[in-house]
């Protein structure tokens, strides 16, 4: 290694660059926390393989991706991450990383749980609450894109192929604005899926509609990652004889 000194005055001791290199990422170093985890079925722990995305709040400065069954990366101190975690024939889970909540070993171990999604064999159980997380709407409408139509139909076959159930539709929208606006738009937002469920010929009598506005956050980070996750319609088992 070749070492550059500047000129030295009298009374100075001059210190190569690199110690200053070196303590720097030192620094660096010891203001990191280490996020890591298992991806795993939530009814038999079986481990499943997923594509894990992180990435730093607010802005997303720092992304990565992952295709595994486990996840490990570091985080800033100060810093806090989303993770997506998305897998075949399982909903999409989503979280929030703190690393305030890292243990002495600054480590944040956090293990994430996959429930099946609203496919074919999904738990039909009275109670069981399912997120249509391939639901989407407008931004600040209730009309349903297109993406969400192959969601829809299974959930429309599950109907068909269960003609005793009923279930219950319920909006939510995050906790920005208009509180009424936000109850508005929860409840226009459910009432449209109905309205496209009874066009596939499911009865009305069948399908309830219920509307949270922003009052049930999951997360209450006031960041665009957090405001998603709270955006939501989810399916819950009424009946089921």
């Amino acid at each position: 290694m070749t070492l550059t000194y500047m000129k030295r005055k009298p009374g100075l001791l001059l210190i190569p660059f690199f110690f200053f290199a070196t303590v720097t990422f030192a620094q660096v170093a010891d203001s990191l926390i280490l996020a890591e985890g298992r991806i795993v079925n939530a009814e038999t722990k079986e481990p499943v393989t997923a594509k894990i995305t992180y990435q730093s709040l607010p802005y997303g400065n720092m992304v990565g991706v992952l295709n595994n069954n486990s996840y490990s990366f570091p985080m800033l101190e100060q810093t806090k991450y989303s993770i997506v975690v998305e897998a075949a024939g399982y909903t999409v889970a989503k979280y929030m990383l703190d690393p305030a909540e890292a243990n002495a070993e600054r480590k944040l171990v956090k293990n994430i749980e996959l429930s099946k999604g609203i496919t074919s064999n999904v738990n039909l159980a009275v109670g069981n609450v399912i997120r249509l997380d391939n639901l989407i709407f407008q931004v600040g409408k209730s009309k349903i894109s297109e993406e969400s139509y192959s969601e829809l139909n299974v959930l429309n076959n599950i109907l068909k192929q269960n003609p005793h159930m009923v279930i219950q539709l319920e909006g939510h929208t995050d906790y920005v604005g208009d509180a009424k606006e936000n109850m508005r738009l929860s409840q226009a937002r459910v009432d449209a899926v109905k309205d496209h469920l009874v066009d596939l010929g499911i009865a009305k009598s069948r399908i309830k509609t219920k509307a949270f506005g922003g009052t049930v956050p999951l997360s209450r980070e006031d960041t665009p990652e957090g405001h998603r996750m709270n955006r939501r319609v989810e399916l819950r088992i009424l009946e089921n004889n």
